[in-house]
């Protein structure tokens, strides 16, 4: 899930670099938009290599925790706001992943 959310945090760089006229090129030479593609393609063979060995049920609530990690870095490194509705709303979501993750 941190990969993702890494992910996340590269794809608004890549769209911070595009202009509204920006043509293909734009997009196929912009270098963080093809850094958030190799690591989706990283973290998806990660992804696979896990369900391997875990169970969907078990292994699905920790993505969830991306909606509490990508704000969270977003705020250090990109300097966007980060709300206490935000870091509520993810300790809830930390709650369910535990509660989940111990009713296995």
């Amino acid at each position: 899930m941190f990969g993702i959310s890494l992910g996340q945090l590269l794809f608004k760089q890549a769209a911070a670099g595009l202009t509204q006229a920006a043509g293909w090129q734009g997009w196929v030479f912009n270098g963080w938009l093809i850094s958030a593609l190799m690591l989706y393609g990283v973290t998806t063979l990660l992804w696979v290599w896990i369900l391997r060995h875990a169970s969907l049920h078990l292994a699905y609530p920790f993505m969830g925790l991306a909606f509490l990690i990508v704000p969270v870095l977003a705020y250090f490194f990109l300097g966007e706001p980060l709300h206490l509705k935000t870091l509520l709303g993810g300790a809830l979501i930390l709650l369910g992943v535990s509660l989940a993750a111990s009713a296995a």
